[in-house]
């Protein structure tokens, strides 16, 4: 009986040690999964309602992550990515990038200004890349994961994603 006890001990330490904390998910991954969405469709609403639904997701599937498979991180943007391609699916065009621009700042208005210019100048230059070239510069950039961890997520190799985020980065350098 004893020994029934003890080893049932374990299992439920066992178990919830495989399950992860998750305030303390949220409040790690909560800026790189809202700023891959930013990144990504540019609508500070639409970033903000494809964030909610990605930790739903995640919370509601959260028996299925295999940690022996990829980071937390990593497979909580692999459902973002999926929320986001739900919501290309839904609602074409895409959004563009201006109210990226509206953040709000201690600047001075020409300050301002001059990042909205830009803000309006790289939503223009973004929109000219491929749907792969943008998910790859959001997941880089916006959601400020590494080269493996995006060739996990994407199922490319990481020297193909150090490739195509060179190019494309390349590219808009001479569109600038």
């Amino acid at each position: 009986m004893a020994l029934d006890q003890t080893m049932s001990g374990r299992l439920v330490q066992w178990i919830s040690a495989a399950e992860p904390d998750w305030d303390a998910v949220y409040a790690e991954q909560l800026p790189r999964v809202y700023n891959f969405f930013r990144y990504r469709f540019g609508n500070t609403a639409d970033a903000e309602d494809l964030t909610a639904r990605t930790f739903e997701k995640a919370w509601r599937a959260r028996h299925r992550y295999r940690r022996d498979l990829a980071s937390f991180g990593t497979w909580l943007l692999t459902i973002a990515r999926n929320v986001g391609t739900d919501h290309l699916r839904v609602r074409r065009p895409n959004v563009p990038l201006d109210e990226a621009a509206t953040v709000a700042a201690a600047d001075t208005p020409e300050d301002v200004a001059s990042k909205e210019s830009d803000a309006r100048r790289l939503a223009l230059l973004l929109e000219g890349l491929t749907d792969r070239d943008r998910e790859l510069i959001a997941l880089k950039y916006g959601a400020g994961l590494t080269n493996r961890a995006i060739a996990q997520a994407t199922g490319l190799s990481e020297s193909n994603v150090g490739t195509i985020l060179y190019r494309a980065v390349q590219t808009m350098r001479a569109r600038w």
